[in-house]
């Protein structure tokens, strides 16, 4: 039997889908990560499954190592090298502040001032250069790093975007003096210009790239011993998978890699079940991730804010994260107002009902206590029922703080979590103008599905749409992505002094680094596909349009796709302003043979599954005799009125007693409010 498994390492759980063929089709499970070493939880999942390296034509992964060590600052010890008198742009940002209300506030940036250093030397925004670089100043600095003890050292220097080679020959003269660095150019991470925001992005890429490095080695290494010796992807937050070869040079694109690959496949289920505006709503142990995908793609971001004044300048997948989840700890501020998040029980010691030494009341307790999750569940995964006594001490304590019952505790920690996930929804819809009665939510991750329909009752959104398997959908996406690179150069002319084949050989060379990626990837593909981006302004202006482009366009096409896209987004053009060429972008995809969605198998049918067992959970303010039914009784054309909870291995469905429930041809559930 030979298949394809994709895993997904999140805080809580470790998620593994395996795509087969013969008698083992589909296969899912969830085990408890391991954050000490999160490879140990991949091959926990590998076991568990019962699958054996022979089986498996390709291993595609996701991970959230980037995104905790850049969350926790747990990254490399790592230092600056910049152009004299820019030592301290990784402060200075842009005059934003983490408070909108207030004056005060807190930054950390990933490189501490006293490991940033400044250099002579000085190119201008032409690429020519002004102040030749002092070698030997730059010889004796890497000598004193040297004592330093850092594992990697960024170089960022002034207008490198227009001409690296002060970057390129300060590479080569550090290497020289201890080749145990690692060593980032911005240029070679980002070639554009934002000062701030290039050397921002470079200082994630040096935090991460020896702690990248060494999660590399370390899997490829238990997975040979384990006897897999094929080509591990990794998911990569552009929607895109690299291999784990490249896994270091390319650390900072795999931060939110997780949440990228379930908005990848949340899309890709929604388009065939006929829903092409849709908003991913991904709730798991730690963590709500929003996105907005319209007409069947996802909106990719060219610039993400990963914490206060730490913004990465690489195409991601627009994710929004807020810390409310499953493990999400209830509790009373100064203030005495209830609060939930972003703090996190975490996969240990996780929930009060998980058995694992958690003794703060969480989400997960608060839906146990209510009824809503199965008292008789493994869900903690080692083999334990849940805690519900413990479950009901930790929220009736919280409670008695409060001068509320149990229920109405355990009501008000859904309630306080829903607004905070309600408040993100509306971020990435109503506040962009998008009106969320035209959009469906895809709520999966093991815990989205129990909040979805007060979500989009909340938020207004038309329909929940719930997957097959909406637990494991992260590990689904990274089974279905295709290989994909990235390439950016700042231009910034006027399109009407473009000089006679600057643009095509600018994306000629963007192509064939894009080309040379693929094929040192080893990945097998289908077909690769080859897209070209400028973004655009009017002479003057600072915010650009992303227009797609032609390698062979002249100055006219370039200026009448530009007036297009700025007629549709502004209703008018700037006539007798010129058009300005700013970036120009390429991207390279491989695509990887066909995997199909999974669907069910089963006839059309009418009518309502039978429930198996009823047991009390409550809504609002009162307990109802609710039916329990089993995901795999449901057939397409089936319907039911709730309240029901349906549950599967991978996560429960609330069905709320205001709401209707059909079956779609795929097998996926489809909720409205009535």
């Amino acid at each position: 039997m030979a298949g394809i498994v994709g895993i997904d390492v999140g805080g809580t759980f470790t998620d593994l889908y395996f795509s087969g063929d013969g008698e083992r089709p589909h296969q899912i499970l969830k085990v408890p990560s391991t954050p000490h070493d999160p490879s140990v939880g991949l091959l926990h999942a590998l076991d568990k499954a019962g699958i054996k390296p022979d089986e498996l034509e390709a291993l595609l992964h996701g991970t959230t190592i980037a995104t905790n060590a850049v969350i926790e600052r747990k990254g490399a010890r790592c230092a600056l090298v910049t152009t004299k008198g820019f030592r301290d742009v990784l402060e200075l940002g842009r005059r934003d502040r983490p408070q909108m209300y207030g004056l005060e506030g807190v930054h950390e940036p990933l490189i501490a001032r006293d490991l940033r250093f400044e250099v002579t030397q000085r190119m201008d925004h032409e690429g020519r250069e002004l102040v030749a670089l002092d070698e030997a100043e730059l010889r004796a600095l890497g000598e004193a790093l040297k004592s330093l003890k850092v594992e990697s050292i960024v170089i960022a220097y002034m207008h490198a975007y227009a001409n690296p080679a002060h970057e390129e020959r300060s590479r080569d003269i550090l290497k020289a003096i201890h080749p145990e660095w690692e060593i980032v150019t911005a240029t070679s991470v980002v070639r554009e210009y934002y000062e701030f925001e290039r050397t921002s992005t470079a200082a994630v890429q040096g935090y991460l790239q020896p702690l990248v490095a060494r999660y590399a080695r370390n899997l490829a290494g238990k997975l040979k011993d384990w006897g897999y010796d094929r080509e591990v992807a990794i998911m990569q937050s552009n929607g895109g998978v690299a291999p784990l070869r490249q896994l270091a040079e390319r650390a900072a694109y795999i931060v939110r890699s997780g949440p990228a690959a379930g908005v990848t496949a949340a899309a890709r289920i929604a388009q065939e079940a006929g829903f092409t505006h849709v908003i991913t709503g991904d709730m798991g142990g730690t963590s709500f991730d929003v996105a907005a995908v319209v007409n069947g793609k996802p909106d990719v971001a060219e610039l993400t804010n990963l914490d206060f004044r730490i913004p990465l300048r690489l195409p991601m997948i627009d994710v929004h994260t807020i810390g409310a989840g499953g493990g999400s700890i209830a509790y009373l501020d100064r203030g005495g107002m209830l609060q939930v998040g972003p703090r996190s029980a975490g996969a240990v010691p996780g929930p009060v009902a998980y058995r694992r030494g958690g003794t703060e009341p969480t989400v997960t307790d608060a839906n146990v206590v209510l009824g809503r999750i199965n008292p008789e569940s493994r869900m903690n995964g080692d083999g334990n029922t849940l805690d519900v006594e413990g479950a009901r001490r930790a929220v009736s304590d919280l409670g008695a703080k409060l001068g509320l019952s149990m229920e109405q505790t355990a009501e008000a920690i859904l309630a306080v979590v829903n607004q905070r996930m309600a408040g993100r929804i509306r971020l990435m819809s109503i506040e962009r103008g998008l009106d969320p009665r035209d959009f469906a939510l895809v709520a999966f991750g093991g815990a989205g599905p129990l909040h979805g329909g007060a979500l989009i009752r909340e938020v207004g959104v038309s329909t929940m749409l719930v997957p097959l398997y909406p637990g494991v959908l992260c590990a689904l996406g990274c089974v279905y992505a295709d290989l994909r690179y990235d390439l950016s150069q700042t231009l910034e002319k006027r399109v009407d002094r473009l000089e006679a084949g600057e643009l095509t050989a600018i994306l000629k060379g963007q192509r064939e680094q894009g080309m040379a990626h693929l094929t040192n990837s080893q990945v097998p593909i289908d077909h690769h596909d080859i897209s070209h981006m400028a973004d655009m302004a009017y002479s003057g202006q600072i915010h650009t349009l992303a227009v797609p482009i032609e390698s062979q366009w002249d100055a006219k096409q370039l200026s009448e796709a530009f007036n297009q896209a700025y007629r549709e987004k502004f209703g008018n053009v700037l006539e007798g302003i010129a058009a300005v060429i700013v970036n120009l972008r390429t991207v390279v995809v491989g695509t990887r043979s066909a995997v199909a969605l999974p669907k069910t198998t089963a006839a059309m049918s009418s009518g309502s599954p039978k429930p198996q067992k009823t047991r009390p959970v409550h809504f609002g303010k009162a307990w109802y005799d609710t039916p329990v039914l089993q995901r795999d009784d449901f057939k397409p054309g089936m319907s039911l009125d709730g309240p029901a909870i349906i549950e599967q291995s991978d996560t429960t469905t609330v069905i709320e007693p205001d709401m209707h429930l059909t079956v779609d041809r795929q097998g996926n559930l489809l909720v409205k409010v009535k």
